[in-house]
């Protein structure tokens, strides 16, 4: 007996002993699961139990409006949903929700019923799952979906719902409620004038809704804003708990952009500029109109052109801003400047005379035609005729360095630097490169390349006394509350020629509209023009293309104390294609309509009667 109970002594003993071990490791690895937790891997616990509870909200910035100089908005951003669906709430009804989202969306039943449709899956775990995001429509107005949601709430689902049950009137609920907005808010770019000004503007995409070209890429940055963020936590419904919300920071929208631009002026120009593409059925055309004294843009317009609500859906060529990309030979508008650089070096007056050899004039072993025969021409006839030989002869006299200096001087081979994406230089040959020819033919605006805007600031400087000043397209910057933020000046670039010598070349230059010049279809009633026509043959890889001509007219008004400088391009017109017959008529309609737009005072007065260019008093 005795044996038997220190047989179960020691028994019991083992089982202890076994039991404390057993609980000691259990108390070991419990401990050690809590060292793990709270303080091995606390902080990332810590971040995951915040995940599970802390929210951070991206609040995103309303996107500036760009306006024109009198206040028009031009470009405005509006917060718009994503309308999606949940299939899998929808059951049967499918139809019925196609035939009521149907008009809303201006999408069509059948396409939206497919989607609606539920629609098994196989997920990456191997699961079948059922479709539960399905986007319908991107860009919807806040507005139209509130009449959405409107609609849906009084649905009729062809059912009595006051015989249903409680949990079929809550099924009923969660079919109405499968078709929602996404939480996350975008933005639509709106352009309430449609094509209007559209190379001006440009136009943003993308996800991240940027400005892609024109004034949209130029000031992004600017126009964008900050984006603000709110920090807070929820419940386990993933609703907010206000009290627990540790930042709130406001959004900080962009700034809005006040053009030079003048709505009415660019409406004018770009009317004028459609009927001349039906009438001479040209590749482009072009217009740029200027306020001489301080480089202000008030209109700029191409054709083709394009809609920046729908860019996508235009060639991208109709998107290219001729006024600042494309160069082209200038032809006789080039002449202004060798006499410009002749009168201001005082080598001639306007009165010098040249042998304009009656039409035909030899040098460098080639010969240089007029269009018409000339014996001996002054040089303000020389403008007025348009003499190609008496512009050589007055170049000739100036010599190739100081030829290709004025060249320089008023802007030519370098960009103007106008607030625009996409500018060009042009093409001014250095003189180590010029042949024996090129003093001949650069005057005539041959072997030189340029835009239409450096030409507008040519023509101005002559207009403001010699100035060139660098085109001005922005005005300022303001906040919300209409405050200035950023002020912008005008800007002189340099001092080309005397005042003296730009009144000369002005006075040449208004003898070219009257009877016996160029122009005489670009003058005005009660406006004295002064002006310039060009016709250049285009150049290609082997040489002038045959047929094929780009025509202009440059001219501002009234001559003694400029009010517009308005530069007409036409590449490639059909039928009539000389500058005086094409470009000068468009001047003329776009000077007449402007200037009664914008009250500028008649100069052609006697007597306090109007007097017409062609009558006397």
């Amino acid at each position: 007996m005795e044996d038997n109970g220190k047989s179960l002594q020691r028994s019991a003993k083992r089982w202890l002993y076994c039991f404390g071990v057993i609980m000691l490791l259990s108390f070991s690895l419990l401990g050690y699961r809590l060292v793990d937790l709270q303080v091995i891997r606390h902080a990332q616990l810590s971040d995951v139990a915040r995940g599970n509870t802390v929210r951070t909200i991206v609040r995103e910035p309303r996107r500036g409006n760009i306006l024109d100089a009198r206040g028009n908005l031009l470009a405005t951003s509006l917060f718009v949903k994503t309308i999606c669906a949940d299939p899998g709430l929808i059951g049967p009804y499918g139809p019925q929700l196609a035939a009521a989202l149907a008009p809303h969306l201006e999408l069509e039943e059948a396409w939206l019923a497919s989607k609606l449709e539920p629609k098994l899956f196989q997920a990456d775990s191997g699961q079948m799952r059922t479709n539960r995001y399905v986007v319908l429509k991107r860009k919807v107005p806040r507005e139209k979906w509130e009449e959405i949601s409107a609609d849906l709430k009084a649905l009729d689902l062809g059912v009595d719902e006051s015989s249903l049950t409680r949990k079929q009137r809550q099924m009923l609920t969660s079919v109405r409620r499968s078709i929602f907005a996404d939480r996350k808010e975008d933005q639509l770019r709106v352009y309430p004038g449609n094509r209007l000004a559209s190379h001006v503007l440009g136009f943003v995409g993308g996800t991240d809704h940027d400005g892609k070209e024109g004034i949209e890429a130029v000031l992004d940055s600017r126009l964008t804003g900050t984006r603000g963020w709110r920090v807070t936590e929820t419940d386990s419904r993933k609703r907010e708990v206000v009290s627990l919300r540790h930042q709130d920071v406001a959004a900080r929208n962009g700034l809005n952009a006040r053009l030079t631009i003048d709505l009415g002026v660019q409406h004018i120009v770009e009317a004028e500029l459609d009927q001349a593409m039906e009438r001479y059925q040209p590749q482009g055309v072009t217009a740029v109109v200027v306020r001489p004294a301080t480089g202000e843009i008030l209109a700029m317009a191409n054709r083709p052109d394009f809609d920046p609500n729908r860019p996508g859906e235009f060639p991208a060529a109709n998107r290219r801003n001729r006024a600042v990309t494309d160069t082209a030979e200038p032809g006789s508008t080039f002449k202004a400047v060798t006499v410009a650089g002749a009168l201001n070096e005082h080598l001639v007056s306007l009165e010098s005379r040249f042998d304009c050899e009656n039409g035909i004039f030899y040098h460098g072993g080639r010969s240089l035609r007029d269009h018409h025969p000339y014996d001996r021409l002054s040089v303000k006839e020389i403008i007025t005729k348009s003499s190609n030989i008496g512009s050589a002869k007055v170049a000739m006299l100036l010599g190739e360095g100081h030829l290709h200096h004025y060249i320089r001087r008023f802007g030519f081979g370098e960009r103007t630097r106008v607030s625009l994406p996409g500018e060009v230089s042009g093409t001014v040959h250095p003189l180590k490169r010029w042949n024996k020819l090129s003093i001949t033919r650069v005057p005539m605006g041959h072997e030189v390349a340029t835009t239409p805007i450096q030409m507008a600031m040519m023509a101005s400087a002559i207009a403001n006394g010699g100035k060139l000043m660098r085109p001005m397209l922005l005005r300022q910057l303001e906040d919300e509350a209409g405050r200035v933020v950023v002020q912008y000046h005008p800007e002189a670039v340099r001092q080309v020629v005397t005042p003296e010598a730009a009144r000369h070349v002005t006075v040449a230059l208004k003898t070219v509209v009257e009877p016996g010049g160029t122009a005489r279809r670009a003058a005005l009633e009660y406006y004295s023009v002064a002006g310039k026509t060009g016709t250049a043959q285009k150049a290609g890889r082997g040489g002038y293309i045959p047929g094929k001509y780009y025509s202009s007219f440059v001219g501002f008004f009234p001559a003694d104390q400029p009010a517009l400088c308005i530069y007409v391009a036409l590449d490639e017109p059909t039928g009539d294609y000389y500058g005086g017959l094409t470009a000068a008529p468009i001047f003329k309609a776009i000077a007449e309509r402007s200037a009664s737009y914008l009250g500028v005072k008649p100069d052609l007065v006697e007597q306090g009667s109007m007097v017409s260019r062609n009558e006397g008093p």
